[in-house]
């Protein structure tokens, strides 16, 4: 089974923008931002990720990525 992976660190690097910038124009915590950031998270709200998409105007296939080959985390009993 395959992996979704977490861009958001690339899209942010392309667009100059720091985790506080992005953090405040979101109106998501530092803390929230970073887990989504470094993958650390099993769930995204799609009102955060439409706010992402809209300050760094890009589109959520930006920020996510399905690797088919990869190992998921997460295991569904």
């Amino acid at each position: 089974m395959g992996k979704i992976i977490l861009r958001l660190d690339r899209v942010m690097a392309d667009r100059k923008m720091s985790l506080n910038e992005l953090s405040e124009k979101v109106g998501v915590s530092n803390v929230n931002l970073s887990k989504i950031k470094t993958g650390k998270i099993s769930a995204i709200r799609f009102s955060t990720l439409e706010a992402i998409c809209d300050t760094l105007k890009c589109q959520p296939g930006d920020i996510l990525e399905f690797d088919p080959d990869a190992v998921s985390d997460h295991t569904e009993e």
